[in-house]
């Protein structure tokens, strides 16, 4: 009865420890998007400066990854050769540079739950950029399922009230260079072994960030802004942001660290859901029935994407077991055939 309650409690316990990690995840993603769209937005704090607001992001999150990891020690730096750094850290950082600036651009011209609706097609280009580079193989049932995301996201942009062309392709081409970064690390980092948690991959990543957007920061934004010589760096705005962004990191950390990564593509959907539900609520954006119907349906070929992907951990987790049973059984026998064979020739020879 005792070891029954304490394995309960522990369930319990680990459930929610989950959830919570869940929930602080869920409300650092949710609230760095909604502060990205209030700093860069016209109507709201109205600074449309992207390139400058990541930098600002990265600054921060650089400077404050170095103290962690080379300061304070809380994490280990991974050992990176100079041609490792150079051939696969740098790709990597100018492809998330790329992708941070279009997708905070996008927030200049689209509606938060437009955007939101608009990145679930990342499987659909995830698994494209995987099956173009070999790391994914074709199946029909698949593709089928990134066709239904695509339609329901396709249904959802004619359904837009506030449609923007240029904010559709700035957040079409974030998606793509974002998918592409996540099949580089794939191939450039974990198949050489190189495993990288959000605080090293920002100790690393981070500054190459800062350099890549300084290259159209310095031609795009930086002559606006000395024209604009009545801008006041905020510190209390660009600061509480930036803690918010590197807060998300920190909370990527614990989430996949303690639950999965599955577990924050699941979480992501939910989130989605409610960025929508406040874009409307409180922002006041237009969120159309037509909307509604075409990311439900993305939202089923996600959910069903999610599926998939877990009952394929299922099987190749059950499968290694399988393989660990069938090797442990297999040094059983041999140990026994030895132990015989010993005993059968120290027979003989009492004999």
């Amino acid at each position: 009865m005792g070891k029954g309650a304490a394995l309960s409690n522990g369930l319990l316990k680990k459930i929610v420890l989950s959830y919570t990690y869940v929930a602080i995840w869920i409300f650092l993603s949710f609230t760095v998007i909604v502060y990205n769209k209030y700093i860069l937005d016209r109507k709201l704090y109205g600074w449309p400066f992207p390139i400058s607001l990541t930098m600002i992001h990265m600054t921060f999150c650089s400077s404050l990854a170095f103290l962690l990891v080379r300061v304070f020690k809380v994490v280990e730096p991974v050992s990176l050769s100079r041609n490792v750094y150079l051939t696969c850290i740098l790709p990597i950082g100018a492809l998330y540079s790329v992708s941070l600036w279009l997708s905070n651009s996008a927030y200049i011209y689209l509606s938060v739950s437009f955007i939101q609706m608009l990145k679930a097609l990342m499987p659909v280009a995830v698994y494209t950029i995987g099956i173009l580079f070999k790391k994914d193989t074709f199946k029909n049932s698949t593709m089928g399922n990134m066709m239904a995301i695509s339609v329901g996201v396709a249904i959802a942009a004619y359904g837009e009230a506030k449609y923007d062309s240029w904010g559709v392709l700035l957040q079409l081409l974030a998606v793509l260079f974002e998918a592409t970064r996540l099949v580089m690390i794939q191939i450039l980092l974990t198949s050489k072994g190189i495993s990288l948690n959000p605080i090293t991959s920002l100790y690393y990543v981070a500054p190459s960030c800062l350099v890549f957007l300084s290259i159209p920061w310095i031609f795009v934004e930086l002559p606006v802004l000395r024209e604009s010589s009545s801008f006041q760096f905020d510190f209390a705005i660009f600061g509480t942001n930036s803690l918010c962004a590197f807060a998300l990191n920190l909370a990527v950390f614990l989430l996949v660290g303690k639950t999965s990564a599955l577990t924050m593509n699941v979480a992501g959907v939910v989130k989605d859901w409610l960025l929508i539900a406040f874009s409307w609520s409180v922002i006041k954006d237009t969120v159309t029935p037509v909307n509604l119907i075409g990311y439900g349906l993305a939202f089923l070929g996600v959910a069903y994407y999610n599926h998939q992907k877990l009952q394929a951990l299922k099987a190749k987790e059950a499968q290694k077991k399988t393989q660990q049973a069938d090797e442990e059984a297999g040094r059983l026998l041999t140990e026994r055939e030895s132990n015989g064979s010993a005993d059968g020739k120290k027979g003989d020879s009492q004999a």
